[in-house]
Parts: C-alpha cells; sequence; structure tokens
C-alpha cells in the first residue's frame, strides 16, 4: 500500500492541499510497518487542475491522508482511485503510523470555499479524529 501526504519542508501535514510544496509518499509493507518514503515536489496550481492525482496514482498511491481539501481536488483523487482521509495534521511520519493502526477517521469536513486565488476565503476544520 502506498500512502501520499501533502508536507511543508519540515515534514508537518500542510494545511491546504492545493497549496503544498512537497507530497511523502510513504511505502507500507504487508506487515503494516514502512519501508520506504519519498518526497515529490508539487506541480503548481490548484489541487483540483493539476495533474498530481494521475501522477500520484501512477507511483501506486491508494490512500490520500491531507489537511484542508476542497471537493473538487477530492474528485479528482477519487476519479484516480485515490481515497482521501480528511482533517490531518501534525507529523506525516506520526501521521501515517496511527492511520497504519487504525486510529486515523476522516474529519468528514471538506473546504467549504476553494482557494484563497479564487476570490473566496478558507473554513477549514483541521481535527483529525485519531
Amino acid at each position: 500500500m502506498k500512502i501520499a501526504v501533502p508536507v511543508t519542508k519540515n515534514n508537518q501535514i500542510d494545511d491546504h492541499f492545493g497549496h503544498c510544496e512537497f507530497y511523502a509518499v510513504f511505502t507500507i509493507s504487508d506487515n503494516n510497518e514502512i519501508v520506504d518514503v519519498q518526497t515529490l515536489k508539487s506541480e503548481q496550481g490548484c489541487g483540483c487542475k493539476s495533474n498530481i492525482a494521475s501522477t500520484l496514482s501512477q507511483n501506486g498511491v491508494t490512500i490520500m491522508l491531507a489537511g484542508g481539501i476542497g471537493s473538487g481536488a477530492i474528485n479528482v483523487l477519487n476519479n484516480s482511485g485515490i481515497e482521501v482521509v480528511r482533517g490531518c495534521s501534525g507529523n506525516a511520519n506520526e501521521l501515517v503510523k496511527q492511520f497504519i493502526a487504525g486510529l486515523v477517521v476522516d474529519s468528514g469536513e471538506s473546504c467549504k470555499t476553494h482557494e484563497q486565488h479564487h476570490g473566496e476565503g478558507h473554513e477549514h476544520e483541521h481535527v483529525c479524529n485519531h
């Protein structure tokens, strides 16, 4: 299994999927252990308009652990076979460990509005239910 996480340079969950700098891609073994982590530089632009979903899918990613993410980006990821878990925060490595232990649940909250450069603000719920 491969899990992607939008991250900052400090390996923290980026609270806005569409503007993150990097994606950490974790490879999980059959024993639910992290066996590899690769970093992909983020493509510029909105999450829903970039090619990141197909890029991640081609790299074998089936799960995205995200902070704030809009419904457009979720749809694009879902259409590429990637399940999205929203409302995550904190250190990426710790989050992935908690997820594979079954302690992370989708918050049920998407961004209420789209990216700021589309003329609207944001309201995020950044509480991981773990």
